[in-house]
């Protein structure tokens, strides 16, 4: 496949000057998105002297590069020619491949300038590619509210409803991009069907199964059945020792008040260290795995326990 100029449709001959795009069409998919083999990959390196390339390095058995490649493609047309995305099947171009790095797909590489200015690797959810996008490129004026980013807003503004909706079109747009059935499981959890969440995830992959947002989901899960219902919580009305302040956090964590909640276990561990076995830490740590390792509460209140206890 020859590779044309996404910005006017000339087949790429050489590097030259940027032309005006004021005026024109939107460049269609076959300028946008292309195949590269051996017969143009040089022809590639030389286009991305005038226009950044995205590097799409696949295999037909990788599962998780069915599920990025579609997520890519529907980028691509959104930033309108201001990059292309190039799909490299490392199966039948392992020289390539080998020549460029690959050692495991998928495989998103940046190229400009004919050389590479960026990579990432693994099928990232929408959102986290265009935080990477954001980098290098302006993001397009008109371009719209992800579905992925208007589920996590109708997630933390507790409108599950919305949230397991738009994840459950997600799940079905892309039935391999496992994160978002983990997050359709967490929406679930917050309409209060937990039994149906454990089967969604129960039914992963192995490594999805096990994985953090995962065990996050089963944590969370696992908080709604230990948490106190308000007649027990009623029955603490008033009082300020230990069982009560702890009954109060763990309702607290499962309503999805997790700062609230930590801040609870912590003023228990601060009163009586010793509650409970050392129950307030242990639940720390288990909140900590819900939210997983890289949420702001886990690094904040990690950071508060550890001063705590040392």
């Amino acid at each position: 496949m020859s590779i044309v100029d996404p910005r006017n449709g000339a087949p790429l001959t050489a590097p030259q000057e940027s032309p005006s795009t004021s005026q024109e069409a939107a460049p269609s998919d076959e300028q946008l998105i292309i195949d590269v083999d051996r017969d143009n990959i040089q022809q590639l390196l030389e286009f991305s002297m005038q226009v950044p390339v995205l590097l799409d390095c696949w295999a037909p058995w990788c599962q998780p590069c069915k599920a990025l490649m579609p997520i890519l493609e529907k980028l691509t047309r959104e930033y309108r020619g201001t990059f292309i995305l190039a799909k490299l099947n490392i199966e039948e171009n392992q020289e390539i491949a080998a020549q460029l790095g690959v050692r495991s797909v998928p495989d998103v590489k940046l190229i400009s300038q004919g050389g590479l200015v960026d990579h990432f690797q693994g099928a990232l959810p929408e959102k986290e590619i265009r935080e990477w996008l954001s980098r290098y490129f302006p993001a397009p004026e008109d371009a719209p509210v992800s579905p992925e980013d208007q589920a996590a807003e109708a997630l933390a503004q507790g409108d599950a409803a919305t949230a397991r909706t738009l994840y459950e079109q997600l799940v079905q747009q892309s039935p391999e991009h496992y994160p978002y059935q983990v997050e359709l499981a967490r929406a679930l959890v917050a309409e209060d069907r937990s039994e149906e969440a454990l089967t969604l995830l129960d039914n992963l992959p192995p490594e999805e199964r096990d994985s953090a947002p995962a065990r996050g989901v089963r944590a969370s899960i696992e908080f709604r059945k230990e948490a106190p219902s308000d007649e027990e919580l009623a029955a603490f009305a008033g009082r300020d020792d230990s069982e009560a302040n702890f009954k109060r956090a763990l309702r607290q964590v499962a309503d999805g008040d997790y700062e609230a909640g930590l801040e609870g276990l912590l003023g228990v561990m601060r009163k009586d260290r010793g509650y409970g076995d050392d129950v307030a830490r242990l639940t720390l740590l288990r909140v900590f795995d819900a939210l997983g390792a890289d949420h702001p509460l886990t690094v904040t209140y990690r950071r508060k326990l550890f001063t705590l206890l040392y």
